[in-house]
C-alpha cells in the first residue's frame, strides 16, 4: 500500500528538525557572545574546560570538539589574550600545552551555562516524558555515530564503564543503574556530558568500507 503521506520519511523529518534545532542553538551562542565577544568555538572550549577542572592538553580539546589543531590553537590564543584561559607547558611533555580556566574564564563559563530565554521557553514546553524520550533517542544516535567514528567519543552514560542499562527491569521508571553513585535512574536522567565519566571498553566498530559479505543464516 502506498504511503498516504508522501514525502520524506519520519526519520528524515527528524533529521531536518535536529538540524534546525542545531542552527537555533548556534545562533543563540552568537547572540550570547557576552562582553568578551566569544565565538561559538571559544564558548565550547570554555564549557569543555569547565566540565573537568584538571589541566587539559590542547590536543584533547581538538579531539573532543571534532575540530582541527590550527583552528583550536587560534581560538585558545584568543581566549588567552582575553585572560580567560591559562596556557602552560605540560610538565610531562614540554612539547604539549595544557589549558586551565582563569577565574574570569570560570565566571564566563558559568554565564554560558545559563540557557537564553528563547531556548529556555522551548525546553519548558516539553513534558518530562518527552524530555526522557528525546534524551534516550539522542543518546542512541550519538552512540551509533561514535561506533562508526563519525563523531568523537563524549562523556555520555552509554560510553561509561559505570553505566548498567536496564539493570532494574522491575522498575520501569528507573531501569538503569549508575555504579559510580550506586543508584538507579531513568531515561530522564541520562547524561550526555558527565564529569564522572570513565570510558568503557567496547569491541572494534564495524567497518564502513569493507567488502560485501553474504550474511550467514
Amino acid at each position: 500500500m502506498a504511503d498516504p503521506l508522501p514525502g520524506l520519511s519520519p526519520s528524515e523529518q527528524l533529521l531536518i528538525g535536529l538540524t534546525r534545532l542545531g542552527q537555533a542553538v548556534r545562533l543563540s551562542t552568537w547572540h550570547n557572545s557576552g562582553p568578551t565577544r566569544l565565538t561559538p568555538l571559544q564558548a565550547d572550549i570554555l564549557l569543555h574546560l569547565a566540565g573537568d577542572p584538571r589541566p587539559r592538553r590542547q590536543g584533547e580539546i581538538v579531539t573532543a570538539l571534532a575540530s582541527t589543531a590550527p583552528t583550536v590553537s587560534d581560538a585558545v590564543r584568543a581566549l588567552a589574550a582575553k585572560e580567560l584561559v591559562d596556557r602552560q607547558r605540560d610538565r610531562a611533555d614540554t612539547r604539549a600545552v595544557t589549558l586551565t580556566l582563569t577565574e574570569a574564564g570560570r565566571a564566563e563559563a558559568e554565564r554560558l551555562t545559563v540557557v537564553p530565554p528563547p531556548l529556555r521557553e522551548a525546553l519548558d514546553a516539553l513534558g518530562d516524558d518527552t524530555v526522557a524520550a528525546m534524551l534516550r533517542g539522542a543518546t542512541t544516535m550519538i552512540r551509533v555515530l561514535q561506533q562508526h567514528q563519525a563523531i568523537p567519543v563524549s562523556r555520555t552514560c552509554v560510553t561509561c564503564r559505570f553505566y548498567r542499562p536496564d539493570a532494574h527491569p522491575e522498575n520501569p521508571r528507573e531501569p538503569h543503574h549508575c555504579a559510580f553513585v550506586d543508584a538507579p535512574f531513568g531515561d530522564g536522567r541520562l547524561r550526555l556530558d558527565c564529569p564522572d565519566h570513565e570510558q568503557a571498553v567496547f569491541p572494534e566498530p564495524p567497518s564502513d568500507t569493507g567488502t560485501n559479505q553474504t550474511p550467514r543464516d
